[in-house]
């Protein structure tokens, strides 16, 4: 990234330790298990699909995801087959205050977050979510992903309407029983408000930067989980926002 477009999750001091320090396990990524109070690399799990699904959910062709910097997220979702688009940007605050700098403050309310919009013939909603919970984020983790925090970073599901509301409360519900993960789920399910697209140097961020730090650290290893744990659902070629336009 240019010196024009700053990121502040971390000194690049920080993210060049970050990168020496998992090296060797740059399959993995950081889901937070406690392990003697410090979280731990442990390689992404595949969740078992969700019990509960309904067309309705499918009726809007739009998923609303926040889970940490959405520079990984929208990578992630770049990747599977039925998704159309992927856009990076702001949910939860104002239209007045969706911009990065602002956003960066955590005082908006805003949630960096990712815009799905999907095939319903291809692809369900309730998959949607399942890919979420398995590889873009780890939905335990309060205050913030991995090195990023604040309420910007909140896990969240944003519903388009009553059905999608249904179906991600009942998944969160059918994985907390199934055990899946060793500490609470603390992903919010809330309605969507407005969805305010980020600035153009955030889309495709990581299609166009694989070698900096952070994403190498962070986020590559999240798209070759979605390639290894969900291999019919994987496309080589990542349907870019930017080519939309």
């Amino acid at each position: 990234m240019t010196s024009s477009t700053p990121r502040d999750r971390a000194s690049g001091a920080l993210k060049i330790a970050l990168v020496a320090g998992v090296g060797a396990a740059a399959a993995l990524f950081l889901f937070g298990r406690p392990t003697e109070g410090r979280d731990f690399l442990v390689a992404p799990s595949l969740m078992p699909a969700a019990a509960y699904s309904t067309p309705a959910a499918d009726a809007a062709g739009v998923a609303v995801l926040s889970g940490g910097c959405f520079w990984g997220v929208q990578g992630v979702f770049e990747h599977v087959k039925g998704v159309k688009l992927v856009l990076a940007g702001y949910e939860g605050g104002q239209q007045m205050t969706a911009h990065y700098e602002m956003v960066g403050t955590g005082t908006t309310g805003h949630a960096e977050s990712v815009k799905v919009v999907f095939d319903p013939a291809v692809i369900s909603y309730a998959e949607i979510l399942r890919i979420y919970f398995s590889v873009a984020t780890d939905p335990t983790q309060v205050g913030g992903q991995f090195p990023d925090q604040g309420p910007q970073y909140r896990g969240e599901v944003w519903f388009a309407n009553a059905a999608q509301k249904e179906v991600a409360q009942r998944y969160i519900a059918q994985l907390t029983a199934a055990h899946a993960f060793k500490r609470p789920i603390t992903t919010r399910v809330d309605p969507l408000g407005g969805f305010y697209e980020a600035e153009g140097y955030h889309q495709d961020y990581l299609a166009h930067h694989p070698y900096e730090p952070y994403i190498a650290t962070y986020d590559l290893p999240k798209v070759d989980a979605l390639k290894k744990l969900f291999p019919a659902r994987w496309r080589p070629d990542p349907v870019l926002a930017l080519k939309y336009r």
